[in-house]
This record gives structure tokens, sequence and C-alpha cells, in this order.
């Protein structure tokens, strides 16, 4: 009696705790994931710039050294300028926030692990995910400030004018699949890599790298950050901010990254598939430990593709305004159309022979190259480190010629 009574009670109130819980979590993940992200863009920065990065705060690699800075931007005083306009000041970093974090409740991240499960997931990340711009547009206007105001606005026509190309060639894959549905994306993937759509024809190929270009400069990640220009426009929208607000427009871009990242994954890499087993995770070790490893899987590739925005950040110069303008308009909006024509022919026009054939020959090709490509990077790491020529056998030289009373 007293089981049938809990089990009621379960089912009327589970529906009212289940979205309290999923956003719980996403909540932790999302600002887990942030620290993460700004401790691995430190070191990537380190290493690129051949320095150490963070090595003292939390041990020999720094693993602290983020918290500790949040912790700094909790206590630090949070100014409001006076010519600001107050309310508009104070909710700009929270849309922004809700803006990228909103999309993490249509994101599965396994078989049936998602908050909200939707027939039109697609749509609804990337229509979230454009209100962000809102928030740094309230920010920049009521910052009361010109250089504020300059980041908006460049923030604004950026992101507007990539949205576009990016939503086409997101349809390309939607074409492919034949559903809006992200979950069953990602279960049409299932088995070896070469069931991944991004080997599916060359214009799928082409589209993903399109995709992830457009996300990209969405995330105001150089060499797209215009709106950020240090050198220009002092920080951009967020000049002005200080403390637990600035850094709710960092944990915003950040989730972003990983948003975007989330979708190239389902709609082009596999999703949660491995790839390298012929079989679905979850038929051959249940539904709990095999979701329990898709959502692993799914976060692994969400973080690679993450890390590969950070190294381009840290490798590419900042492209100027007209620059950045001209290359999504002159380019990638014709390119992408083009793709959107061509994966819509080519089932129409190849054969079934042709089809098959191409995806699995460019998939191993491209699986061989990224395997010697890994091979070979792994063997010159272990080389020893070479000095820059010119410069260190000048200073070497002029080192051994000053006198030893002068040093």
């Amino acid at each position: 009696m007293l089981l049938a009574v809990s089990e009621t009670m379960l089912e009327t109130v589970w529906p009212y705790i289940r979205p309290l819980i999923a956003v719980i979590v996403l909540v932790t993940f999302v600002a887990l994931s942030a620290v993460f992200f700004i401790w691995v863009e430190r070191k990537v920065a380190g290493r690129i710039q051949d320095r150490l990065g963070p090595t003292r705060v939390g041990g020999r690699f720094g693993w602290l050294q983020t918290i500790a800075d949040g912790i700094k931007l909790l206590v630090k005083e949070d100014i409001i300028p006076a010519s600001a306009d107050h309310i508009l000041f104070r909710i700009g970093p929270y849309v922004a926030f809700c803006g990228s974090f909103v999309a993490f409740l249509a994101l599965p991240f396994g078989d049936g692990v998602v908050a909200f499960p939707m027939a039109i997931a697609v749509l609804f990340m990337l229509a979230v995910m454009s209100s962000e711009v809102f928030g740094v547009i309230l920010a920049g206007y009521g910052s009361g400030s010109k250089w504020s105001l300059f980041g908006a606005m460049r923030e604004a026509a950026q992101v507007v004018s990539y949205e576009v190309p990016m939503a086409i060639c997101v349809v390309v894959p939607v074409l492919v699949a034949g559903s809006m549905d992200l979950t069953a994306i990602a279960r049409q993937q299932t088995g070896w890599f070469w069931n991944w759509l991004v080997f599916h024809d060359p214009f799928t190929f082409v589209a993903f790298w399109t995709y992830f270009t457009c996300a990209t400069a969405s995330c105001k990640r150089a060499p797209f950050d215009l709106a950020e220009a240090e050198s220009e426009l002092v920080a951009g929208f967020h000049t002005e901010y200080s403390g637990l607000r600035w850094s709710f427009f960092f944990m915003a871009e950040y989730a972003s990254m990983f948003a975007v990242s989330g979708i190239a994954v389902l709609l082009f890499l596999g999703g949660w598939n491995p790839g390298i087993l012929p079989f679905a995770l979850t038929d051959a070790f249940g539904p709990v430990v095999g979701n329990i490893l898709n959502v692993a899987i799914f976060i692994v590739k969400g973080w690679l593709l993450v890390f590969v925005m950070i190294w381009a950040r840290w490798s590419l110069p900042r492209l100027r305004i007209d620059q950045v303008m001209m290359t999504c308009l002159k380019y990638l909006l014709p390119i992408s159309c083009v793709l959107l024509l061509g994966a819509s022919l080519w089932p129409l026009l190849m054969p079934d022979s042709v089809q098959n054939w191409f995806k699995y020959v460019v998939a191993i090709g491209f699986a061989v190259l990224f395997f010697f490509g890994f091979l070979r990077a792994a063997v010159r790491s272990r080389e020893p480190f070479a000095p820059m020529p010119g410069i260190w056998e000048y200073q070497s030289r002029s080192a051994s010629r000053t006198p030893a009373g002068n040093s």
C-alpha cells in the first residue's frame, strides 16, 4: 500500500522535479566547463608563446588558478559608471548568459540524455543562441561609453551576418538526415566512422569546415574577436564591467563555444558514437553504462573542437572589421549556398555505388592522414629543442665579447 502511494506521488511530482534537476546539472556542467576551458586556454597560449602558463596555484600545472581568479572576481568591487543606464547595465550580462545556457536544454549528451527532447532541437538551439547578442547590445548601450557602444555594434553586425551561412550549413546535414531532431540524427550515424555525415558526400565535408568557421566567428573568437579588440576599443562591449558581471560574459562565451561544438559533433561527427565499433554502446552495455560512455565520448569530442578554437585564437592574427564582414558576405555565404544546392543534387545525380565508395575512400583516407599527422607530431615533440637561428647566436657572441667587469 505504502509502495503504491509512493509510486503515485513520485509520478505526480517527477514532472516538476525533473526540469529542476536538469537545470542544476547543466548549470554545473557549464560552470565547470568554463573553469576547465580557461585553464586550457592559458596552457595552450603558454605553449604557443614558448612559456609555461599557470604553474603555481594548485600544484605543478596550476589546476586551481582559474578557481583563484573566480574567487577574486567574486570579492571585487562592483562598479557602475555614473553615466551608465543602471537597469540595462545590470541585466546585460545575465541576458547574454541565458541566451547561451538555454541552448543546452535541447542538446542531447547521449541516447535519450537530454533535458527537453525536441523534434526541432537544431532550430531551437540556433534561435536561442542568437539572443546572446541582445545582452551584448544592452551592455554596450547601457555602459555610457563610446568604446563599449562601438564594440556592441560590431558584435551585432558580425553575429547577425555569420548566423546566415552557419544556419545554411546546418541545413545541409539536416537535409541528408531528413530530421531536425539531434537525437535522431546522431542515431543515424551509429556504427563505423564512415557512417558519420561529414563523410557522406563532398558537400557535407566542406559544410563542416564552413560551419565551424562561422561558429567560431559567432562566438567572438579570434581571428574574429573585433567586438573585444583591445588595441582599438580598450575591451569592447564589457569595458566598464568588473567582478561577477564581467565573468558572466566569459561564461556565456565558453558556453556558446561548447554549444556550437556540440551541434557540430551531433550533425557531422557521429554524435556520441565512437566510430570504431559496428554497434551502439547502449545495445552492448545497456542503457545506463552505455549512456555513461556515450556522454563521456560526446563531451570529449566537444572539448576537442573547443581546443581547436583556442588553438586558432593564439595562432592566427586578428582580422580588420572590413575583412571580417567581407569574409562572411563575399565568401562564406556564397559557399554555403553552393553546398546546400550540391547536397540536394548529390543523391539525385550520383548512383548508389559512387556514393558508398566516396564515403569509404574519404573516411579511410582522412583517418590515415590524421594518424600519420599525430604520429609525426608525437615524434617531433620528443626531439631536443633547437634555438632560434640568428638572434641566439648573436646574443651568445655578444655575451662572450663582454668583459667580465662590465657584466
